[in-house]
Formats: C-alpha cells, structure tokens, sequence
C-alpha cells in the first residue's frame, strides 16, 4: 500500500474567518493582519495569566478566547496598568482575538492590535460553545493525516479499506458492492486523518468527489448513476482488505487464529489478504468479512472459538479460550 505523508498545517486567520465565520457569528474589529497570521495548530488558549503578567509560558501561537472573566479584568484596569498590561501581552505574535458572549473589544486593545497587525472578533455565543465549535472545526485541519492508494466502502456500517496493486480490481469490486447497496466513501486517493481516540476517518478528494474511473467504460459519477444512497462524505476506516493475485505456490490463510495487522498513522487496523482469480466472487467475501468483523466487535471470534470447542471435544484444558464464546462453548 503506497501512501505519503502532508507536510505541516498551517491555516491563514484570513482563511479560518472565510471557512467558519458564519457559524461561529464572527465580527472584525480590526483591517490589518488577517492576510499575514497564521494559525499553526488546532487548540486554543485562554490568556488569563498572560492578563495577569506571567508570560513564561504564554501560549501565544494558539488563538486567544476571553471571555467575561477576561473581559471584565481589561475593563476594571487602571489606563497606565491597561497599557502596561497590552503592551505586554500583544507583543507576541498571537494570530487573532476572540472576545465571547457579544463583549466589545475595549478600545485601547484595539488600536494596540492594530498597530501590531493583531486581528480582533467578537461573537455573541458563550465561550464554552465558542470553544467548542473551533475546536471541532480545527480538529478537522490539523489532525495528521495521509493519503492511501485505494477504495474506501462502507459495508454494513464498517469501514473497509480495499488496497493492491494498480489494476488489481479494486475499483470494480467497490463498484459491485454499491450495485449491491452499499455505499461508496471514496476512490483512487483516500485521505486519511487520525482523530482523538485514535480514530482514523477516511474521506475522498474534494474534486474526484464520489467519481469512479473503470478501465474499458471511463469516468462514472456514482452518485448520478447510483442516487444519494450509493455514496457517503467520510467513514471510519475499520478493516484494510488487500487484493493480491492468487499464486498456487503460496500459502494463503486457513483458518485465522492468527490476526494480522497494518499500521496507518500509528494505529493498527486488522488486515485481511484475499487472493483473487477469475470467477471468485470478492464483493460477497468482503460482505463476509464486514459481517466478521462486526461479529469480533461484539466479542465472537468464530475461528477462536471452534478451537475451544475442538479443544474441549479433545479434554485439552487450555487458559488460552476466548471469554466470549457462543453458548455450546460455555
């Protein structure tokens, strides 16, 4: 599986007010430094002790929410303190500003931003909300990701990521499971983002969108063909199965005690290799293993658990047993 990793992230504080503005009810209290600020992270920083004069470890980088604590500590100081006490914390380069709960800017800190090309906004949401929406919004731009050579599917609800080489089928074995009801995530490029929890989200490519390339036919749009219920925008991705060509001379698996693994982004996704021939039918095998994969899930492991009950048929006492077996095992 080939794939490559992006380069740092970085988001313009121009871009981030074009991008959520709207949903986050921003307003610009400033012209100047929406074009040069660049937001480098995804978190966000609430600049109470910095207020208060401890700047060791200000984190300035990330963008700044006050809300009324902060805003009514700016306000209640005297004019020579105030100065002291903006000059101070805006000489960082801080990317923007943003006041909660429909506070106004005070003045002062404005024309200090000003000069120093600080962009300030306002929002009448609470900050817990404010937080919230930036940082679900952010999450999604500064997660790592990487792009994966392959066919994204959403098979009975699980995410199955189909890999092998150029020409392999993978294409055509996706296009199968849509005829069949299940729905297409993405195709050729899938990008791939790891989320908090180690959750890896796979998406397809803002221009291919849900566009299909079958060698012999050409470009499909699978969802004029298909309707809405053939496709969807992003998926967690699940179960990684590689098509490789059947070769008599090698050894494929049996019985699977054994789980293997692929690792994307640090995270380890179960592998399955399926050896393909002409004839065999790889869109009811990939349902299977959807259906397997789900029934691991729930805590049956149907290879795992005919070896208990072979074991137990045989009297070998083993600490090995799956817990989770099906009622004959018990």
């Amino acid at each position: 599986m080939s794939n490559g990793q992006k380069k740092e992230t970085t988001l313009t504080v121009e871009a981030f007010y074009k991008a959520h503005g709207e949903k986050l009810q921003l307003t610009l209290h400033t012209t100047s430094g929406c074009k040069e600020r660049i937001i480098r992270a995804g978190d966000i920083h609430r600049p109470g002790l910095a207020l208060a004069g401890f700047v060791a470890r200000f984190a300035y980088k990330l963008i700044q929410i006050l809300g009324n604590t902060e805003t009514a500590y700016i306000n209640q100081l005297p004019i020579e303190i105030l100065d002291e006490t903006l000059c101070k914390v805006l000489r960082f380069d801080i990317p923007c500003m943003i006041f909660t709960h429909g506070n106004a800017p005070p003045a002062r800190l404005l024309e200090i931003a000003e000069a120093r090309n600080i962009c300030v906004f306002s929002t009448p949401l609470p900050t817990t909300e404010t937080t919230q929406l930036i940082g679900s919004q952010l999450e999604e731009t500064f997660a790592p990701h990487t792009y994966v050579h392959g066919t994204l599917v959403d098979v009975y609800g699980v995410g199955i990521l189909l890999t092998g080489t150029s020409g392999i089928g993978k294409t055509e074995v996706a296009l199968d499971l849509v005829k069949r009801g299940h729905r297409l995530v993405a195709d050729d490029v899938v990008t791939i983002s790891k989320r908090a929890g180690g959750l890896l989200i796979g998406r397809g490519n803002e221009l291919l969108q849900h566009c299909m390339e079958i060698r012999g036919v050409g470009i499909l749009d699978i969802q004029s063909v298909f309707g809405i219920r053939g496709i969807r925008k992003q998926k967690r991705v699940e179960v990684i199965v590689e098509l490789k060509e059947w070769d008599a001379n090698e050894s494929y698996e049996r019985l699977g005690l054994e789980d293997k693994y692929q690792q994307i982004l640090g995270e380890n996704l179960p592998l399955v290799q399926l050896a393909i021939y002409p004839g065999k039918s790889i869109a009811v095998i990939v349902e299977v293993i959807a259906l397997n994969q789900m029934l691991k899930f729930y805590g049956y492991h149907p290879a795992k658990a005919l070896e208990a009950r072979l074991n137990k048929k045989m009297g070998v006492d083993t600490e090995a047993a799956p817990i989770h077996l099906d009622p004959d095992c018990e």
